[in-house]
């Protein structure tokens, strides 16, 4: 069964009350027809659910074998050869690299800890499971992987309630759907009898033409580049890279796991230290050594992991927009208030947050909010260049179209922008310029309309290798 929705529509709210973190105000829960109550987390995971939280729910300090098995009551003594030799089952079903699972949490990927949520569920040997959101984080590998264990799980009598915003997914996996629009559900549909098309309607209450947003038919090549790389390399990748940005272009990067391509954009930022090679803005060398230099030199750097490094999670709408601008909205040394609030006002407006918002803590919005905050941000101190490491990462496909929409106004209105995805179709269907990685390397630099997605399937899983056989 999937559940869909727009960020806010409900289906978080519906997940907690089953994971017994929040309390229905009316109604029932049923398991197997007898009404049951889910007070505490304990209360349901001995009623057999087990959840795979939307946010990541590990231990940083503690290994994958630990975070595994995690509030279970598993007898006896948790030494880690044991601990490695019970998670190694779970681990190998996800697909977790051997030689990352020694490591503290800290040190990993955002996709790679959520293979160890994933695995923590399958290690709780539960008959009801829930996915809330398990594949933002992977590329389109990964999800494979996971969503060939969610069949399998399902084919062993597992109930499987899946929660996506790549609607691709539900039509490889669900056999119905439950969408939820504005706190309310609508009617249960077939997957087999509906389209992606009509899933969309029910989801905004509107059809939605076209995702993508209009680009470049052809880049121009007679005008000076605006930004390049040149002979780039970082601890992540094995040859290096040289990159020509025209005005006006959005370039992407794609890549699974381990590929390198996320390396460049925090190269870039200064905060990959292993970085070699050497940066250049409108013909005069950057190559920033920390992200203080970046900042100060106009480059804005947004991560995959937006709650733990793009926004104050307690501060307002309005102080983090204008969190890398502060003089701009200060008189004498003084924070203004005021001046921060019409600063903001335009900002919100340029990326479609409700200025009704605007004094709300941004841990309290949806994620597709969160991002435009998280984005909006550094258009407070205009960024001529604007980097960003998963763009719509657990972002619902109405908030998807408008953070796209804003991306090509902005590489309209000159600012250069490079983003690095793990979903095919999102580096498809928005870069003008698509580079793809294999193991470190950069495989091909090309024009990305008219590209077919199955050859840069081909790219970013076998390399140079299958076009050389």
């Amino acid at each position: 069964m999937a559940l869909l929705g727009e960020n806010g529509a409900g289906k978080s709210t519906i997940v907690k009350c089953l994971a017994g973190l929040v309390q229905p105000d009316a109604g029932e829960i049923e398991i197997a027809g007898k009404a049951i109550a889910l007070s505490t987390p304990a209360d349901s995971l001995a009623a057999g659910i087990a959840v795979v939280q939307q946010e990541l729910s590990l231990v940083a300090t503690l290994t994958a074998a630990e975070n595994v098995f995690l509030g279970t009551n598993l007898p006896g003594a948790w030494t880690q050869r044991r601990l490695q030799r019970l998670a190694k089952p779970h681990l190998d079903l996800v697909g977790l690299p051997e030689s990352h699972r020694n490591r503290p949490i800290a040190e990993l990927s955002v996709a790679e800890r959520q293979l160890i949520e994933i695995a923590r569920l399958i290690a709780r040997d539960a008959r009801i499971l829930i996915f809330d959101e398990p594949t933002a984080a992977l590329s389109d590998v990964e999800i494979e992987r996971v969503l060939e264990v969610v069949r399998r799980l399902a084919a062993t009598g597992c109930a499987v309630i899946y929660v996506t915003h790549r609607l691709r997914e539900v039509f490889m996996l669900a056999d119905r759907a439950t969408i939820m629009r504005g706190g309310y559900s609508q009617p249960t549909v077939d997957i087999q009898s509906t389209d992606l098309s009509q899933v969309v309607a029910m989801m905004l209450g509107q059809t939605l033409e076209n995702v993508f947003p209009e680009r470049l038919e052809e880049v121009d090549t007679s005008l000076p580049p605006v930004f390049e790389l040149r002979e780039l390399t970082t601890s992540q990748l094995v040859t290096p890279v040289n990159l020509s940005i025209a005005p006006g272009q959005i370039v992407g990067l794609v890549g699974q796991i381990g590929s390198g391509a996320p390396s460049i954009l925090q190269a870039i930022a200064g905060i990959d230290h292993t970085a070699r090679g050497e940066v250049y803005m409108m013909g005069r060398r950057s190559s920033p050594r920390s992200i203080r230099q970046a900042i100060a030199q106009g480059i804005a750097y947004c991560s995959a992991d937006r709650k733990r490094d793009g926004f104050f999670y307690s501060f307002s709408v309005t102080q983090n927009f204008m969190a890398p601008a502060l003089r701009s909205v200060s008189v004498g040394g003084w924070y203004s208030a005021a001046r921060a609030r019409r600063h903001a006002e335009k900002l919100a407006d340029m990326f479609s947050v409700s200025r009704d918002r605007l004094t709300s803590a941004v841990g309290t919005l949806s994620g597709g909010n969160q991002q435009k905050v998280v984005l909006g941000k550094w258009m407070s101190r205009k960024s001529r260049v604007l980097l960003v490491e998963e763009p719509t990462r657990g972002v619902d496909i109405g908030a998807r179209s408008e953070i796209y929409r804003q991306l090509r106004l902005l590489a309209n209105s000159g600012v250069t922008v490079i983003f690095a995805s793990s979903d095919i179709s999102e580096a498809v269907g928005l870069a003008d310029t698509l580079l793809t990685f294999y193991r470190g390397a950069l495989v091909r630099a090309r024009p990305a309309i008219g590209l077919d997605e199955a050859e840069v399937m081909i790219d970013v899983t076998h390399g140079t290798q299958e076009r050389a056989a």
